[in-house]
């Protein structure tokens, strides 16, 4: 696979405005946690990863695009399953180092053909009362 692939190679995407860029915390390989939700439920869907050029790409072209950790490749989500996700909204937390990505799911969310990747995986929690 090309080194033009891996998001260390895209320190800041071409297009991207470079004030979005500046405002970015990367981890140590490039890239920012995209949380993305639902747009008119507010329900979880999944968790990926994007670095300056899937995030270019995310706001530029209406479809969520992501950086592959496992295949070290750029992915639209929704080209190989259909499941695609139409983009509403971004924004970017306080920090900068997360970003919420608002959209109009169409399928599954996860790879296990599941609505959201959390169906089924709660882990139980000790609850307090509020006083």
């Amino acid at each position: 696979m090309s080194s033009l692939n891996s998001p260390s190679e895209f320190p800041q995407a071409p297009g991207l405005d470079p004030a979005i860029s500046a405002a970015l915390k990367r981890d140590d390989a490039g890239l920012v946690a995209a949380v993305v939700q639902q747009h008119d439920t507010g329900e979880v869907l999944m968790l990926g990863w994007m670095d300056d050029e899937a995030l270019h790409r995310t706001l530029t072209t209406g479809r969520v695009t992501f950086w592959s950790r496992s295949r070290q490749e750029y992915w639209r989500k929704g080209d190989t399953s259909g499941h695609v996700q139409w983009v509403k909204s971004v924004a970017l937390d306080c920090d900068g180092d997360a970003l919420l990505v608002r959209v109009d799911q169409v399928g599954a969310a996860c790879h296990t053909g599941t609505h959201t990747c959390f169906d089924g995986r709660d882990l139980p929690v000790l609850t307090q009362q509020a006083s």
